[in-house]
């Protein structure tokens, strides 16, 4: 078995039709989520969505709380799904990755609007997502961070507390993004805007120069 960010095991191998089911229900859930939020989502309107019963969900997640750590697993696998060994890369390709992030988060607005629900909702006290985003932003933060410091390395640059940061700015900015294209999709370019402040925060640390705002 495997672990994910939110360090849930992945669970063993199910018959395709289970396999199918659930994927069925983790997809409800997304738009129920990501519609109304965990707290306003129902375990019966998810249900109704692919025509089971209220216990049919619970008997293949569990509970509420379970199906919501799955809802986010899955999230995370679709990040990665295309990349070799299924994690993010390192070095000057984390960057690279990032911005093709951007441009497939482009073409899901279910998924996206699910996590910025989600995550917004977990800084509220006792939700059941608040470890897994705890965990997920600093596992990304060390990420980013750690990349940026192989590329200064390769460049001869000594950023210092920059690298900490850029890393932090680099998460914000793609999650701020989102919510803007989500509200005003025709206003907001998620896929260029994003490409722009990454290569703007990246440049930043390796090729410092002095602030125009100074």
């Amino acid at each position: 078995m495997t672990e994910t960010v939110s360090g849930q095991r992945r669970q063993p191998r199910s018959r395709p039709a289970t396999l199918a089911r659930r994927r069925d229900i983790l997809d409800a859930a997304i738009e129920i989520f990501g519609n109304k939020g965990f707290a306003g989502g129902t375990l019966q309107e998810i249900a109704d969505q692919v025509g089971m019963t209220h216990a049919g969900i619970l008997h293949h997640f569990g509970s509420k709380d379970a199906l919501l750590l799955e809802v986010l697993d899955h999230r995370d696998a679709t990040d990665v799904e295309g990349l070799e060994e299924q994690h993010i890369p390192g070095g000057i390709e984390l960057f690279r990755h990032l911005v093709r992030t951007a441009m497939i988060n482009a073409h899901r607005a279910g998924i996206v609007q699910a996590f910025v629900v989600l995550s917004a909702e977990s800084v509220t006290d006792d939700h059941p997502g608040r470890e897994y985003f705890l965990k997920r932003y600093s596992v990304l933060r060390g990420q980013v961070a750690d990349a940026f410091r192989e590329v200064c390395a390769e460049r001869g640059v000594a950023a210092g507390e920059t690298i900490d940061l850029a890393a932090a700015s680099i998460l914000a900015v793609m999650d701020g993004l989102q919510v803007q294209w989500l509200l005003d999709p025709d206003a907001v370019d998620l896929a260029r805007a994003s490409e722009f402040a990454i290569e703007a925060i990246v440049d930043s640390v390796v090729s410092p120069a002095p602030s125009p705002l100074a």
